[in-house]
């Protein structure tokens, strides 16, 4: 059974970092693409930043690029997004997805359709 298991969300003054952390199980991330996405109040979902297989092809949406960094840790089968100088409109409720299968990271993160999503995490950003 595939599951997805995100942590460390929480709330943050401009400016300031958070690492968000997603376990995986039921399947080997290392092989297939993976991404992570967040909703904010009123908003649609978007995709923030993608892997697809562990050849470390990635994708970030243009307003985190050079702010936030997603790695993969094989050995624990999890994915981290770490968030830098975060701004208010950062926040909202940040998901992991996987279909399990091979997608480029762009596609994956620009409309491509998600079949598993974990659980969500909030981000809160103040100014």
């Amino acid at each position: 059974q595939v599951q997805l298991v995100e942590s460390g969300g929480g709330s943050v003054q401009s400016g300031e970092s958070l690492k968000l952390s997603c376990v995986a199980s039921g399947f080997d991330l290392n092989y297939y693409a993976i991404g992570w996405f967040r909703q904010a109040p009123g908003k649609e979902r978007e995709g923030v930043a993608c892997l697809s297989t562990s050849d470390g092809e990635s994708y970030y949406t243009d307003s985190v690029k050079d702010r936030f960094i997603m790695s993969r840790d094989h050995d624990k089968n999890a994915v981290y997004l770490e968030m830098n100088s975060l701004k208010p409109e950062d926040a909202g409720v940040y998901y992991c997805a996987t279909n399990v299968k091979f997608v480029p990271a762009e596609l994956y993160c620009s409309g491509h359709p998600v079949r598993y999503w974990g659980q969500g995490t909030q981000v809160t950003v103040s100014s």
